[in-house]
Parts: structure tokens; sequence; C-alpha cells
């Protein structure tokens, strides 16, 4: 099968309620995707007609909607290629942004932990671009084991550690910054999302009650109002439709300088404060 070929098969998968999968813009990307990262073919490949051999049970993956870094196995983030599977959330273009901004602050030796690491993208890209002393915290085998996996891989001395994000220790450890990007998106959102994250991606790390959308958030500031050293920070990244709700949430904890971000669309989808 050709690129040109799988663009077509593409566009016209649908998903068990006959509603397309893929638009055209979708489908090319996923195509280049595939055939550059799985078969390593290069554009002149693709639009030369170079044929794709034996790829029929990963196209059929991708024909069902898993998402292609899953069907791949890998994910690029931050100019690094990440170790991702099933259980694992892929790393967003969003969650770049918010590393540029924690880097900002970050130096040689600075004291991060990133809370709910996943695939390790945040704490791994933080250890390399700015040589912080980084913890990664999940409580997910999958995600523990991905972690290290890619850490390992990249040669990212990242510390990879089991704990309940819900439940922090007592130990007295002291950080200069804690970064997180907890599950954020509320129960009533699913029916607005796409069936291939839904059907694939970890509902684990995704999805918080209707009731209390800010629970991990909450949580997390109250671990870091004690264990963050005076004039530390705490990085989120956030549900856009909840800012005005965690500026509010920070100052009750205790936090100053409280500032929100737009991502490179235009939502509201970081914050930082100051302890």
């Amino acid at each position: 099968m050709n690129y040109t070929e799988l663009c077509k098969l593409l566009t016209e998968a649908v998903d068990k309620l006959g509603k397309r999968i893929y638009d055209v813009r979708e489908a090319r990307a996923v195509a280049r995707v595939f055939l550059e990262d799985l078969y390593g073919f290069s554009a002149a490949d693709m639009y030369g007609g170079r044929e794709a051999e034996g790829c029929e049970e990963n196209v059929e993956r991708l024909v069902k909607g898993e998402p292609v870094q899953y069907v791949v196995g890998k994910a690029l983030f931050a100019d690094r290629y990440l170790t991702v599977r099933k259980g694992v959330l892929i790393p967003r273009p969003e969650t770049e942004e918010l590393c540029g901004w924690v880097a900002e602050e970050a130096k040689e030796n600075t004291e991060v932990l990133d809370v709910g690491t996943g695939s390790g993208c945040i704490a791994i890209t933080l250890a390399l671009d700015t040589k912080a002393r980084v913890t990664a915290w999940d409580i997910a085998d999958e995600a523990l084991e991905t972690a290290r996996e890619n850490s390992r891989e990249l040669k990212a001395a990242v510390r990879v550690e089991r704990q309940d994000m819900l439940q922090p220790p007592t130990d007295g450890r002291q950080w200069d910054i804690i970064v997180s990007n907890p599950p954020y998106i509320c129960e009533k959102e699913k029916a607005e999302m796409e069936a291939n994250v839904l059907d694939y991606e970890p509902h684990i790390a995704l999805f918080v009650p209707d009731e209390d959308p800010l629970r991990f958030y909450r949580a997390i500031a109250r671990y870091a109002s004690t264990s963050l050293r005076k004039g530390g920070l705490l990085f989120f990244e956030i549900n856009s439709g909840c800012a005005r709700e965690m500026e509010r949430m920070l100052v009750a904890e205790g936090f100053t300088e409280v500032e929100t971000r737009t991502d490179q669309f235009g939502r509201e989808r970081m914050v930082k404060a100051k302890k």
C-alpha cells in the first residue's frame, strides 16, 4: 500500500455510528506519521508511490480509529521520540508549551517534581533541557514502566516513583518547582470528544467527576503549599473551562502571583502560582 492509497482508505473509514473517523487533513497527517515512523519513508518515497510491505494489520488498526502513536509505538514531543503504549496518555502539543514555561524558571540543579508523569514527557524534557534534578510520580503500572523506559532511552536522569497524587507523602521533601498535567476533562465533556480518544486512551488519565473538576489540582496544591520551598512555583496544565475557578482555588490555598496563559490555539491552558 502506498501513501495515496492509505490516505484514501483513511478518509473512507467510519466508526460504529457511521461517522467518518478522519477528515482529509487528518488522514494525510496520520498516513505521513505512519509511513515515516514505522516504515522509514521519506517524502520522496510517499509522493513517489513507494509501497509499504506487510502493513495490512497495522493499517487495519488505523482504520478502526486507533491513534497512530499507539500503532507506531512512539510520539514526537519537544523534538524527541517517546515510547507510548495503551494505558499511557499520548503527549500533546499544549504540554510542550507548559514545559517551555517551566523551563524559563528551572535552572541547573533546581529540584523539580512532575506529578502524574504518564510517558515521562514533562519530566524528561525538563531534565534534558534545563539540567534540573527531576522526580516523576505516577500510580499506574504502564505509566511507571513507560516513563522509566523513556528515561533510559533518552539518557535523562529522572527518578520515577510510584505515588498516588491524592495521598501525597508527609516525608518532608522540599521542591523548587512542582508541575502537573493531571486528569481534567469532566465526564460531561465525553460527548464532545473523538472516538479514537475515548476508545483507546486511558480514562484514568483523562477524566474527573463533574461535581469535583479540581479534585487533583486541589490535592496537589495542598501538598505544594507545604512542600515547596519559599518562593517555589507551582505549574498546572488546566481545563480552559475552569480557569477562573482554578485561580480562586490557588489563592484560597495561599498562593500568590497567580498567572494564566493561553496555548497556541488561544485557550487558557496553563497556570503558574508562587508560594
